[in-house]
């Protein structure tokens, strides 16, 4: 079968391709008077008119995106029947995934919206071959009003150009990516938890899916959304964590590409992260490996040092990826008038902190509760957050989640 021919606004729970009894529907099921929305649907309609995103807009800022829907699309709005209560942070298979892809034209095609499911690759794939891929992380949270909210999508799609350029690689569009993020959330918006229950994950990936024998840029790149549902990323929770650590290992190298989210950044703290979990550890701290003594970050997460009234960051010159909570926190810090201070941070600055906790999209703000180096434990915080940390952790997840004014203008909200 054939893909609908462009993204046709779908009106909410009209199905588009097969039915839910497995037979294609025929023409006039899409006529709204074969179905029979309420009052109260109408009356939203005619309010927020559908663009061609499904986004409700104000008529004086419609929404465009770049995609058409595969024939298996159609508009599920109840919510998934998962224990919202439980979520871990593991994959939970969604009802849809986007996709689109480049060819050595560097232009992107139009993006599809098509079930979740495997994709194909040759086995020569540059991304399986050389390891030519990014991918990026971003969150969309549920309101008390049932309306959406996407934090900062816009700071993503801007690290991944920058990564697709240290990594050879075609990047879309600033636009491209934030309407194929948009498209992607409501079309799984069943599956964003109610507010205070978790999140959505979204993971953009851009990878090199041409076939490629010798070492050189793949000849066509795929650019793929998948969410899932999650609640926290480490098994305490929001306990502390603990952390190791470790002198011997490194995350990057100068001139490598720590920087940029590049895939190949993190099979290679694996082997470091396993040895720390088996020893009871939470994760791993490394160090820059010119001089060994300067804190860099967690294996998935940037790091804060807090003593009084100053917080210290590694800085960022190459070798620390760019987090996009780590630059949001700084920002919070500052405007609840703490002093931040971006430099090298050396290790022993550890032994006197105050507190000391990790920020990432995954986590938002981990408070640490001690750190082991050489043997030596050091111990900041017991079942809970330091002050500090909390004070950040609240402001930020509250602005995430539209609890207040968002006025670093920083959300994006879908209805």
């Amino acid at each position: 079968m054939e893909s609908t021919p462009a993204l046709a606004a779908p009106q909410p729970n009209y199905l588009i391709g097969p039915s839910r009894h497995g037979h294609a529907l025929k023409p006039s099921s899409f006529f709204p008077e074969k179905r029979h929305p309420s009052a109260a649907s109408l009356r939203l309609q005619k309010q927020y008119p559908l663009t061609l995103c499904g986004v409700l807009q104000r008529p004086a800022s419609p929404l465009t995106c770049n995609a058409t829907l595969s024939d298996t699309y159609s508009e599920v709005n109840e919510l998934a029947d998962i224990d919202w209560e439980n979520l871990g942070f593991g994959l939970l298979s969604t009802d849809y995934m986007y996709t689109m892809k480049c060819g050595r034209d560097g232009n992107f095609s139009k993006g599809e919206l098509r079930r979740f499911g495997n994709i194909e690759l040759s086995p020569s794939a540059g991304v399986l071959n050389y390891g030519q891929g990014l991918f990026e992380g971003l969150k969309a949270y549920r309101k008390h009003d049932g309306n959406i909210l996407l934090f900062r999508p816009e700071e993503n799609a801007l690290r991944m150009r920058m990564g697709a350029e240290r990594m050879c690689m075609p990047a879309p569009t600033v636009e491209q990516f934030v309407e194929a993020v948009k498209a992607t959330v409501l079309a799984n918006k069943r599956w964003i938890p109610p507010n205070g229950k978790g999140s959505l994950y979204i993971r953009p990936l851009l990878m090199g899916s041409g076939a490629v024998l010798g070492l050189a840029p793949s000849p066509e790149y795929t650019f793929i959304i998948y969410v899932s549902p999650v609640g926290n990323y480490f098994k305490e929770g929001v306990a502390p964590i603990h952390l190791v650590v470790e002198h011997e290992l490194h995350r990057a190298t100068p001139g490598g590409t720590g920087g940029v989210k590049t895939i190949g950044n993190y099979a290679a703290v694996l082997k470091a992260q396993s040895a720390a979990k088996a020893k009871g550890f939470s994760d791993v701290l490394y160090l820059d490996c010119v001089h060994k003594k300067y804190l860099e970050e967690v294996s998935s997460c940037n790091i804060f040092v807090v003593k009084g009234n100053v917080i210290s960051t590694p800085a960022i010159k190459g070798t620390i990826l760019p987090g996009i909570t780590r630059k949001s926190i700084i920002d919070v810090a500052r405007s609840e008038g703490f002093q931040v201070e971006e430099r090298l941070v050396a290790v022993e600055e550890l032994l006197d902190a105050d507190e000391v906790f990790c920020t990432g999209t995954a986590v938002v703000v981990s408070p640490v509760g001690s750190i082991t180096y050489r043997g030596k434990r050091v111990t900041y915080v017991e079942g809970g957050f330091g002050v500090v940390a909390q004070q950040l952790y609240s402001v930020l997840t509250r602005l995430q989640m539209g609890l207040i004014d968002d006025k670093m203008n920083w959300t994006v909200e879908l209805r």
